[in-house]
C-alpha cells in the first residue's frame, strides 16, 4: 500500500476520500490549502498527491510545480471540476501523472492508486519537464473522457519533439490537435500545414524541400521549402495517406537522416521541425495493399493520437454548439444566438458523419437564415447524411423497453463509466445504478 496526501478545500470530499482510501489499506493525510499541503508533503513524504486546482491560497498548477520542485519523484494527480481542457494540457506537461474530473468516480480513483502503487514498485517515474509556454488555444472543446485523454497526451508530448501521427475521420479536428501541440511546444516558431492531397507529387516535393535556381523550367530563383521555413516549429502533413510512393521514400529518408536537400541541389539542410502527420485513411490496410510504405508508417507512428468521431461523444455536442455559435457570431460581427432546448436535442440525436466540421456548417447556415434570437428545430436543416439516428432503438415497444435499450447503449458508449454516463443522460449516478439493477443490465467484456 502507499502513502497518499490529499490537498483539497472541499472538506466533505476530502473526508470521503480519506475514508475510502484508508479502507483500501492506504496511509492517508489531508490538507485543505497549499500552505498546509507543503508542510504535510515534507512530513509524510507521500507516494501520491491528490491535488485540487481551485485552492484558497494558491492555484493548483502553481502548487504542482512547487510540489515537484521539493519532491521530484512524487506522483501528483490533479482533481478539478473545471471544464477547461487547457489545464489538462498544462498539468500533464508540467509533470502531473494524471488529471481527474469531478465528480470523481471512486472506481477510477482506486484504479489510479493501484496504478501508482505499481509504478512505485517498478521505480518508473516518467520523464521530466522541459519547460513550455503557458498559454494554449481552447479550440478542442469537450469533456468526454476521450477528449480529456487527448489533452493529457498533448501535455506529455509537449515535453519532447518526437513525430506524431493523428488519426480520425474527416472533420474531427486533427489539425486542431496538431496546432494545440505546436502551441504547447514551440509557439514562437512557425506552424506550417500542408495538405498532401492538394498537390501532384512533383509540386508537393518542391513545397516540402524547396528548390535551387534552375532546378526545373520556371525555377528562376531559389526558394526555401516548408520544412526549412518551419525552422524549429511544426510541419503538419495532412492526408499523409494520399502521398505518392516515390515521395514517401524521400520523406522516409528525411525522417531517418534528419536532413533534406532542395530539389536540384546538393547541400543538405538539417531538419529541425517536429513532424505531425494526419490521416482519415487506414494506413495499415494501405500497407497490405502496397500503397503505403510500412517503414514510413513506423517512422510516423512513434506516438499516435486517435480523435473520436462526434457520434461517439454526443455529450459534448452542447459544449461544441455553444463554442461554435460564439465563434461564428464573432466572424459575422454579430451577437451569438441561443439554441432552444428542442434544437439542442435535435443536434445531439444526429450521427454527424461530417463530425465537428458538419456541425459548424449546420450552425452557420442557421445563424444566417434564422429570424430572431433563438435557433429552433426548424432552423436546423440537416444534410442528408446527418439525419437523426435511432441507432438500434426499437420503433415500437413499451417505454421501459426503449429506456432499457437507450441506457444500455449510453453505458457502452461511455465504457460503463457511471459518472460520465449519468452526466450524458442527465440523471444522478444513484438513479443510473438503480436503473441498471432494475433492468438487469450487465457489462459484456469484449
Amino acid at each position: 500500500m502507499i502513502k497518499i496526501l490529499i490537498i483539497d478545500d472541499d472538506l466533505a470530499l476530502a473526508r470521503s476520500l480519506e475514508i475510502q482510501l484508508k479502507a483500501e489499506g492506504h496511509q492517508v493525510a489531508v490538507a485543505h490549502n497549499v500552505s498546509d499541503g507543503m508542510i504535510a508533503l515534507e512530513e509524510v513524504v507521500p507516494d501520491l498527491v491528490l491535488l485540487d486546482l481551485n485552492l484558497p491560497d494558491e492555484h493548483g498548477l502553481t502548487a504542482l510545480r512547487a510540489i515537484l520542485a521539493v519532491q521530484p519523484d512524487v506522483t501528483v494527480v490533479i482533481m478539478t471540476g473545471n471544464t477547461e481542457n487547457s489545464e489538462a494540457v498544462e498539468a500533464m506537461r508540467d509533470g502531473a501523472f494524471d488529471y481527474l474530473r469531478k465528480p470523481l468516480d471512486l472506481n477510477e480513483l482506486l484504479q489510479m492508486a493501484a496504478k501508482v502503487e505499481s509504478v512505485q514498485e517498478k521505480g518508473d517515474q516518467g520523464d521530466g519537464d522541459q519547460g513550455a509556454p503557458k498559454t494554449f488555444p481552447l479550440e478542442m472543446i469537450g469533456s468526454d473522457p476521450k477528449i480529456v485523454e487527448i489533452h493529457k497526451q498533448i501535455g506529455r508530448l509537449a515535453r519532447s519533439r518526437i513525430t506524431v501521427l493523428v488519426k480520425g475521420e474527416s472533420g474531427t479536428g486533427k489539425e486542431v490537435v496538431a496546432r494545440i501541440l505546436h502551441e504547447a511546444t514551440a509557439p514562437e516558431h512557425p506552424f506550417v500545414a500542408i495538405n498532401c492531397s492538394a498537390f501532384v507529387s512533383t509540386l508537393l516535393e518542391s513545397e516540402l524541400f524547396g528548390y535551387v535556381k534552375g532546378a526545373f523550367t520556371g525555377a528562376d530563383q531559389a526558394r526555401e521549402g516548408k520544412l526549412e521555413f518551419a525552422g524549429q516549429g511544426t510541419v503538419f502533413l495532412d492526408e499523409i495517406g494520399d502521398m505518392s510512393l516515390d515521395l514517401q521514400s524521400k520523406l522516409l529518408r528525411v525522417l531517418q537522416e534528419e536532413e533534406f536537400v532542395r530539389v536540384g541541389g546538393l547541400k543538405t539542410t538539417p531538419l529541425q521541425a517536429r513532424i505531425v502527420a494526419a490521416t482519415h485513411r487506414n494506413l495499415e490496410e494501405m500497407i497490405k495493399e502496397g500503397t503505403f510504405r510500412q517503414d514510413l508508417f513506423y517512422r510516423l507512428n512513434v506516438v499516435s493520437v486517435e480523435v473520436p468521431p462526434l457520434r461517439e461523444r454526443r455529450g459534448d455536442v452542447d459544449l461544441l454548439a455553444e463554442h461554435l455559435l460564439a465563434k461564428i457570431a464573432y466572424k459575422m460581427g454579430r451577437q451569438p444566438l441561443r439554441l432552444s432546448p428542442a434544437g439542442r436535442k435535435k443536434l445531439k440525436a444526429c450521427n454527424w458523419p461530417g463530425n465537428v466540421r458538419e456541425l459548424e456548417n449546420t450552425l452557420t447556415r442557421a445563424m444566417v437564415m434564422v429570424h430572431g434570437h433563438e435557433i429552433d428545430v426548424d432552423d436546423l436543416l440537416m444534410p442528408q447524411g446527418a439525419r437523426q439516428e435511432q441507432a438500434g432503438l426499437p420503433v415500437t415497444g413499451t417505454l421501459a423497453s426503449m429506456e432499457k435499450t437507450y441506457i444500455s447503449q449510453a453505458l457502452v458508449e461511455h465504457n460503463w463509466n457511471i459518472t460520465h454516463t449519468s452526466s450524458t443522460l442527465d440523471v444522478s449516478p444513484t438513479t443510473l445504478r438503480k436503473k441498471i439493477t432494475d433492468y438487469h443490465l450487465k457489462r459484456v467484456e469484449s
